[in-house]
C-alpha cells in the first residue's frame, strides 16, 4: 500500500485545513486508516482513525470534537478534516495504513506540515 498524504499549510488559530491521504497499490477494505502527527521535540501520537469498510471513526481526545476524519471509497482517498485549529496543533501530519487485526501500522505516508500561528 502506497500513501500520499497532502493538504498541510499555514493557519492562523480558529481557522481551518483538511488534509488528504490517496492510498494505492492494493485493496484496502479490510484496513484501518490512520492519522497521527509529530509536533518539534515530541513523539509521534494518534490523531484519528477510520475502517473503510465500515466507516467507524475514533479520535484521540486532544482533537474530538473538532477534527473529523473520513473516507471516499471511490477515491481510496481518506480526509482530515480539522476545524478551530490551534497553535499546539502544529506537527507534521501522516497517514498510516494497517489491515484490521493488525498490532501497528505498516504502511505510512510521507507527512504533511500543518502550522498554526496564533
Amino acid at each position: 500500500v502506497q500513501l500520499q498524504a497532502s493538504g498541510g499549510g499555514l493557519v492562523q488559530a480558529g481557522g481551518s485545513l483538511r488534509l488528504s491521504c490517496a492510498a494505492s497499490g492494493r485493496t484496502i477494505s479490510n484496513y484501518y486508516m490512520g492519522w497521527f502527527r509529530q509536533a518539534p521535540g515530541k513523539e509521534r501520537e494518534f490523531v484519528a482513525r477510520i475502517t473503510w469498510s465500515a466507516g467507524v471513526t475514533y479520535y484521540a481526545d486532544s482533537v474530538k470534537g473538532r477534527f473529523t476524519i473520513s473516507s471516499d471509497n471511490a477515491k481510496s482517498t481518506v480526509y482530515l478534516q480539522m476545524n478551530s485549529l490551534k497553535p499546539e496543533d502544529t506537527a507534521v501530519y501522516y497517514c498510516a495504513a494497517k489491515p484490521l487485526g493488525a498490532v501497528s501500522y505498516d504502511h505510512w505516508g510521507q507527512g504533511t506540515l500543518v502550522t498554526v500561528s496564533s
